[in-house]
C-alpha cells in the first residue's frame, strides 16, 4: 500500500538530496564531465565567499521573524475565526487563504510601495508631510528588508493557516466539558491545557511548514528587489543558489549551498519538535 508513495518519495526527495550531497564535492558546469574537487566548494562557501555570509544572515532574519511570527499569526487568526458560524468561518478562511492561491499575489505590494510619488505609501507620506521626496522602498537598504518581511507575513496564511483551522475543528468538545469539571475556568486555560495539547501533531505540521518555508524565501525578494539586491541587503541562500546554478552553471557550488540550506532546515525541524513537545506540560 505504501510502496507507490515510498517509491516517489525516494525518487523525488531522497535521491535528489543524496545526489546534491555527492555533487557538492565536484565541479560541474553541465557541459563537461564532473571533476572531483574535494571540499573546495565548502572551503569557498565558508572562507572566501563574502556574499554567502550575507545571504545566511538575511535568510536567518527572514526565518526567525516571518517563521515564528507568521505561525503565531496564522494560529491566532484561525482560533478567532473558528468562533464564527460555519458560513462566516468559511468565507473568512477563504479570504485569508486567497493570497497563496496566486504565485504572483505579492506583486500588488509593488504598486503600494512604488518608488515614485504615485505609489500609495509614498503618496500618503508626502501628503501628510512625513517625507519630502519619494522613497524607493525595494532599493533602499534601510527599508527593503522590513518591507519584504511585511509582505512575507501577509503571504503566510497558507497551508499553516488551513491546518490550524482543521485542528481546531477536530478538537474533541468533550474535553472542554471535562476540563470545566476539573477546574478550568478561562479560555486561556482551555487553550493551554486542552486545545494546544489536543492538536499537537497539527501544530507540529503547521510550524514545520511555516518556519521551514521561511528558509526558502527567494522568489519574492528577487521579483521586487532584483538579484543581486543593493549591497546584497535582502539576498537569501535560495536566490544565491538560483544565481549560482541556473545563471553561472556552477552546479557543484550550488549543490554545496543546497546541502548547507538542508542542514539549516533539519536543525530548525529538531528545534520545532522540542518546542512542540513542551506544549501543555
Amino acid at each position: 500500500m505504501i510502496a507507490p508513495f515510498a517509491l516517489f518519495f525516494f525518487l523525488f526527495t531522497v535521491a535528489p538530496v543524496l545526489y546534491s550531497f555527492i555533487l557538492s564535492f565536484f565541479n560541474y558546469d553541465m557541459l563537461s564531465s564532473p571533476k572531483f574537487a574535494g571540499i573546495s566548494n565548502y572551503f569557498r562557501m565558508f572562507i572566501t565567499d563574502d556574499v554567502f555570509w550575507k545571504t545566511v544572515l538575511n535568510t536567518l532574519k527572514f526565518a526567525v521573524i516571518t517563521g515564528p511570527v507568521g505561525f503565531m499569526i496564522s494560529f491566532i487568526l484561525a482560533w478567532f475565526i473558528n468562533e464564527f458560524n460555519p458560513t462566516v468561518r468559511n468565507i473568512l478562511a477563504f479570504l485569508f487563504y486567497v493570497p497563496t492561491l496566486s504565485g504572483n499575489a505579492f506583486l500588488v505590494w509593488q504598486i503600494a510601495f512604488s518608488g515614485d510619488s504615485y505609489g500609495y505609501i509614498n503618496s500618503f507620506l508626502l501628503e501628510f508631510g512625513f517625507i519630502t521626496e519619494p522613497i524607493v522602498w525595494f532599493s533602499n537598504t534601510t527599508y527593503n528588508m522590513g518591507v519584504l518581511i511585511l509582505i512575507q507575513l501577509w503571504l503566510s496564511m497558507g497551508v499553516s493557516f488551513l491546518a490550524n483551522i482543521s485542528g481546531l475543528q477536530n478538537t474533541n468538545v468533550e474535553l472542554y466539558e471535562a476540563g470545566a469539571i476539573d477546574g478550568i475556568r478561562t479560555r486561556w486555560h482551555e487553550l493551554w491545557y486542552i486545545t494546544l495539547p489536543s492538536m499537537k501533531s497539527i501544530l507540529l505540521f503547521s510550524a514545520v511548514m511555516q518556519i521551514q518555508g521561511s528558509f526558502s524565501i527567494g522568489a519574492i525578494e528577487q521579483a521586487l528587489s532584483g538579484y543581486p539586491s543593493p549591497d546584497n541587503s535582502v539576498d537569501t541562500i535560495v536566490s544565491m543558489i538560483g544565481d549560482v546554478g541556473s545563471v553561472r552553471y556552477e552546479m557543484g557550488y550550488a549543490a554545496a549551498l543546497s546541502v548547507f540550506l538542508f542542514a539549516m532546515m533539519a536543525i530548525a525541524r529538531v528545534l520545532i519538535g522540542k518546542v512542540m513537545d513542551s506544549l501543555g506540560k
